[in-house]
């Protein structure tokens, strides 16, 4: 299809994909051998053309060709380090779980054709009205699982942790940034473009969803120390952040509020690509720093500024994004999906205010929570002394490595500041969508104010909160430069200690500490200690780690998988391998089939 909806994913995963691209040539060199390198960019163009063919045709028959072709791809990149154990586990999580996806999928699509005699969307969306309403439920809830565990709403998250830290970063990159956004498309196209909203329930429960998503990704990325599932937890909180804008779209569809409808898709629309830049952003630093440093673990990182300031600028402007700091692209998109809570919120009846007061009361909550998150993985990856001799001896990247980084970070601002530009542009797609005349509503004057019609709503201008900013910068540089030659400066305060090394320094488990007992009733906790010593009183060395438990896998995927495998071990009793036992099996079964087909 070429409609609105299309061309905005058209252009989301290109914008990530090129720069992402260029960047692999300066990554994959020396890694590899020529013969590896050729496959993974080989698999990485089909890779970008099945993400494309996703959000481009107009039959669900192709459409799910195109998405399995995209699984499976994928799932080559994720296992491209088949010589490492995790990259083969992570592989299998990762193609398990998107395979039960599209089950749920192809019933959905087997339902819809079932009652509207086309595959063809249009024609698909013509006939959808006249399904029954307990009909368009339950394809509405194979859908959202279906896409769900695609995009990794929790709990069907599972596979993001494993699967996006063992891919290449440039691939981790399209993956995190475009890759999981193809399920919010399916979400988009298949809910509210080809089935409609009619019921409340169903934009209650998106939204229910995108708060659990939210606090679990966020709390769970503030645990990590591995800087690559850091961004892949954080991935699973900013998915709970779009969905926010696109749940409270369906809620404001099922109760004829056709303005606020459009207005929070903008929302959720803004989130998506803003997200798709700076998460593409994040990753290939991440990359940059494991290609310098051989390590992702943060407790061994530190002092890298200094030699890789580039990769660390890029770092800093996409943690600020993701952040949601003004004037940056994140803060717009998420200042947008709070207005619409609050507007929302105003012209509702009474339970619904208190719901909706509560989902912007968690969406402040994760955008605080996010904020320390990323304050620990630059200050820990980036700052004070370098904690090992990798970090030590970390080198900038090459060009082509900086070129991608560079790219993304100056959109990163670009998406900041030209966010009433944006919003207008937004504002076709979401109508498109949605099935609504835009063309009457006013989102933004003169180009530079954003401004929502409503005489209660605030309004917003990027480029002036990006000129205080500069002022603001330039008036303590002058202050530095007055009183500089006043200052008195002493060393730090060390505790007796005459010299401090980067054993000192504060690690990211320290930094996490607060708020791992904060969030101990989910995270549960624990320790283990080894003492090592001469004798009971003299202790010679020691070593603590502190972990969490992984609460979807050890009560939810683990019990399933025992009982999985307990079934698949009684299942095995019928096939014992005699012929004889088989040749039964079929004279059972045409039996039974002969006694039904006189009976009906």
């Amino acid at each position: 299809m070429s409609d609105p909806l299309s061309l905005f994913f058209l252009a989301t995963i290109l914008i990530v994909t090129i720069p992402s691209f260029v960047y692999s040539i300066g990554y994959l060199k020396k890694e590899y051998s020529p013969k590896k390198i050729l496959l993974g960019q080989i698999l990485t163009f089909l890779f970008v053309l099945s993400m494309l063919a996703v959000v481009t045709v107009s039959n669900m028959l192709a459409f799910l060709i195109a998405w399995e072709i995209m699984s499976l791809v994928s799932y080559f990149l994720v296992v491209f380090d088949s010589e490492h154990e995790k990259s083969i586990q992570a592989g299998t999580i990762y193609v398990v779980m998107t395979h039960a996806g599209t089950a749920f999928l192809v019933a959905a699509f087997l339902l819809l054709y079932q009652h509207t005699h086309s595959f063809d969307f249009n024609l698909v969306k013509v006939a959808s009205q006249t399904i029954p309403v307990h009909t368009r439920n339950i394809i509405f809830i194979f859908l959202l699982i279906g896409f769900g565990t695609k995009a990794g709403i929790v709990p069907l998250h599972i596979w993001l942790p494993y699967a996006h830290p063992q891919a290449p970063s440039h691939i981790s990159s399209m993956m995190s940034g475009v890759m999981i956004k193809t399920a919010i498309y399916g979400l988009i196209r298949f809910i509210i473009y080809l089935l409609g909203v009619n019921d409340t329930w169903w934009g209650t429960l998106v939204l229910i969803l995108a708060i659990i998503s939210c606090l679990v990704g966020i709390i769970y990325a503030l645990m990590e120390k591995d800087i690559k599932k850091l961004l892949a937890y954080s991935s699973v909180e900013n998915i709970g952040i779009i969905l926010f804008g696109v749940g409270l779209s369906m809620y404001f569809m099922s109760k004829n509020m056709s303005y606020w409808a459009v207005f929070a898709l903008i929302a959720g629309l803004y989130h998506l690509i803003n997200h798709a830049i700076f998460k593409g952003l994040l990753f290939l630093c991440a990359g940059s720093v494991y290609k310098a440093a051989g390590t992702r673990n943060m407790e061994k990182l530190g002092g890298l500024i200094r030699t890789m300031p580039i990769t660390a600028a890029c770092f800093l402007i996409g943690a600020m994004g993701i952040s949601a700091l003004p004037p940056l692209n994140g803060f717009v998109s998420e200042w947008l999906t709070l207005q619409a809570f609050f507007m929302g919120a105003w012209h509702t009846p009474g339970t619904d205010k208190l719901f909706l007061g509560f989902c912007a009361a968690m969406l402040a909550l994760t955008s605080g929570l996010a904020a320390a998150c990323f304050v620990k993985a630059f200050g820990i990856t980036f700052l004070a002394k370098p904690r090992s001799s990798y970090a030590e001896k970390a080198i900038e990247s090459p060009v082509s490595m900086r070129f991608g980084m560079l790219f993304l970070a100056g959109l990163t601002i670009i998406f900041g500041l030209g966010a009433a530009v944006i919003i207008n542009i937004l504002s076709r797609v979401a109508g498109a969508s949605l099935g609504i005349d835009t063309s009457a509503m006013v989102f933004s004057v003169n180009n530079i104010t954003i401004h929502p019609l409503a005489g209660n709503a605030m309004s917003l201008s990027p480029l002036t909160m990006a000129l205080i900013l500069v002022l603001c910068g330039l008036l303590g540089w002058i202050i530095y430069k007055v009183y500089r030659k006043r200052a008195i400066s002493y060393n730090t305060w060390d505790c007796g200690y005459y010299r401090l090394d980067a054993r000192h320094e504060y690690t990211a488990t320290g930094f996490s500490k607060p708020l791992r007992i904060a969030f101990s009733f989910f995270l549960r906790p624990y320790r283990t200690t080894k003492k090592s010593g001469e004798s009971f009183y003299h202790i010679k060395s020691m070593t603590y780690e502190t972990h969490t438990t992984p609460v979807f896998k050890k009560y939810i995927y683990k019990p399933v998988l025992a009982i999985t495998f307990k079934s698949a071990k009684f299942m095995r009793r019928i096939q014992p391998g005699s012929i004889h036992v088989y040749l039964a099996y079929i004279a059972i079964t045409i039996f039974v089939l002969i006694i039904l087909i006189r009976k009906f």
